[in-house]
């Protein structure tokens, strides 16, 4: 039996078991199975992976796509770029870390940015999934600016943004895991008064279906669009990368 799976913590959020075992059932797959394996601390990765040989890949989410790194024996070309992983896959003894987080959101963005779309870009947050974001903005050269809580050298603060800012950059992209359920009710402290029906806010949470940020986007009329084709993409990349 091959076990793949998911690392990180919480995992009461993740659909990615049901994502799974429903296309092992729906493409006759046999002897796989998909687990959520929690561990609070990136340091009991190895003491997971002895204790369950049967593992052949795992997805990893927050908070460790980073740090996961460090345990890893190599990685694809581009997370020396990005420096975030978001799979694994593991082949006699080794594990290789690669990010099918780029993929999954180039493609589930171009299906929602209108045809011939001109404009600039706000990611806000700036963790491993934010690095994946960016990573699949240059690829569409779509030009972004990060704005995170603090201002630092690298990502303006929510606070500066204003109204000229906002109407430069129609597309805002919540890379953060706010309004993530349980906590339905948090949401990025963001300007949301300079928000028109000019705008497009793409949230990477999808459980709720509809977080708070997509409805004060919805409120002003923009238009939005939550981050479960996202997964059912990047999803499909990571088995496509397991087995390659």
């Amino acid at each position: 039996m091959k076990t793949y799976g998911l690392i990180g913590y919480p995992l009461t959020h993740s659909f990615s078991k049901k994502f799974f075992t429903e296309k092992f059932q729906r493409e006759s797959i046999k002897d796989c199975k998909y687990e959520l394996f929690e561990i609070r601390e990136v340091s009991e990765l190895p003491e997971l992976i002895k204790n369950n040989p049967d593992i052949v890949g795992l997805n990893v989410t927050i908070p460790h796509k980073e740090t996961v790194i460090r345990y890893l024996d190599g990685v694809d070309e581009p997370i020396k770029k990005i420096k975030a992983v978001n799979v694994i896959k593991i082949k006699d003894g080794k594990l290789i870390g690669y990010n099918s987080d780029i993929d999954g959101f180039r493609l589930s963005l171009q299906k929602f940015l209108p045809e011939g779309f001109k404009g600039d870009a706000l990611v806000l947050g700036s963790g491993g999934s934010a690095k994946a974001v960016k990573a699949a903005l240059e690829s569409m050269k779509i030009r972004f600016t990060t704005v995170s809580r603090n201002r630092t050298a690298h990502a303006y603060a929510y606070e500066d943004l204003n109204k000229k800012y906002m109407d430069d950059h129609p597309l805002i992209i919540n890379t953060t895991p706010l309004g993530m359920y349980p906590n339905v009710d948090d949401c990025p402290p963001f300007p949301f008064e300079y928000i028109s029906s000019n705008h497009l806010l793409f949230d990477l949470v999808y459980n709720p279906e509809e977080t708070l940020f997509m409805k004060k986007g919805i409120e002003r009329g923009a238009r939005t669009k939550n981050g479960l084709e996202m997964l059912h993409l990047q999803a499909e990349k990571a088995w496509e990368i397991w087995n390659s």
